[in-house]
């Protein structure tokens, strides 16, 4: 979607701006990863658990880790803002400079591997 509203403006002509297509795009995401997240957690809550893994140290370990990747995804987005966050590059939504802060200064995709650890930690969990 964000290649072909670059290629042809068309969200940003129907929503009257490119602000308010990318904040629609954003909403979608959002929703979109709701349902992604009710999926997963219903699919986890279906498995068995492993012996090894009910226990406290692994409930907490898990929590740790959801922690860890929470912090990266929340950080990341107040480093980048809505729009950054959210493919405003694809409309024309340009950031003043490069974002180098934290925890960009740590890794190269904080969004992508925060919500991996999210998804990790919840799976110990």
């Amino acid at each position: 979607v964000a290649r072909w509203e670059h290629k042809t403006r068309a969200l940003s002509r129907v929503f009257g701006s490119p602000h308010a297509a990318c904040y629609c795009l954003g909403a979608v995401i959002l929703l979109l990863n709701g349902v992604r997240s009710h999926c997963f957690t219903e699919a986890v809550k279906s498995q068995p658990k492993l012996e090894g893994l009910d226990c406290h140290w692994a409930y907490y370990s898990g929590l740790a880790i959801l922690a860890l990747g929470t912090l990266f995804v929340i950080s990341s987005f107040s480093a980048l803002g809505f729009t950054g966050t959210f493919l405003g590059d694809y409309f024309g939504i340009l950031m003043e400079a490069k974002v180098i802060s934290f925890p960009f200064n740590i890794l190269d995709n904080p969004m992508y591997w925060g919500s991996t650890t999210i998804y990790l930690g919840w799976s110990l969990m």
